[in-house]
């Protein structure tokens, strides 16, 4: 997914300081809900249009390569799947502590590798102010599949509108996209390209 490129002090930004917000979602669109995160970020890129003071970036599973654009935001949405004890379609907002125990080693294929680059990131620049996961318990991570689960794929809307809520209240401004601004972000493995029971 391509970067927009935020500008500061532009109007759409609080009191004329403009936090710079990138929201981030992660995970392997091969294996289920494990792409939830993904998935996320593609729908909110597809369906709306952001302030400049916005990113929005598939993160994949990445991990160090995310280094720079988590240095450069300054209030960062993370979205993803997480082991928290909870029951599978349960949606969590973690931060500090929390955000640390539910990216334990065991949660998943990839999660390790985000807490390492946000410790790294800490030490040779910076980590931003504000990190949020929106952490949703998966039904399946483990199948091959570029579907997400249907009790994952119902949670969609109610993710997107977390995540709306998030950037309002960082600062952030969006509006739905119309025929006169579409999405120029092509999606290469749609999420329905099979079904999983």
């Amino acid at each position: 997914m391509e970067r927009k490129s935020a500008r500061r002090g532009t109007n759409t930004c609080l009191n004329w300081v403009c936090l710079l917000i990138l929201i981030l979602g992660v995970g392997n669109i091969l294996y289920t809900d494990e792409g939830f995160g993904v998935r996320v970020a593609e729908e909110l890129d597809q369906k709306y249009e952001f302030s400049s003071n916005v990113d929005i970036l598939d993160g994949g599973t990445l991990g160090l390569r995310l280094m720079g654009p988590i240095m450069e935001c300054d209030y960062l949405i993370i979205i993803d799947i997480v082991l928290n004890e909870g029951k599978p379609g349960d949606i969590f907002r973690l931060l500090g502590k929390d955000l640390k125990k539910a990216c334990a080693f065991t949660n998943s294929m990839h999660q390790t590798d985000l807490l390492d680059t946000l410790a790294r990131c800490g030490l040779i620049g910076k980590v931003p102010d504000d990190v949020i996961l929106y952490g949703i318990e998966p039904v399946n991570y483990k199948d091959m599949s570029s579907a997400l689960s249907p009790e994952l794929d119902a949670k969609m809307p109610e993710v997107m509108a977390l995540v709306l809520s998030e950037v309002e209240k960082a600062g952030g401004t969006y509006s739905l996209r119309t025929e006169t601004n579409p999405a120029t972000e092509k999606i290469y493995v749609p999420r329905n390209s099979s079904r999983n029971s």
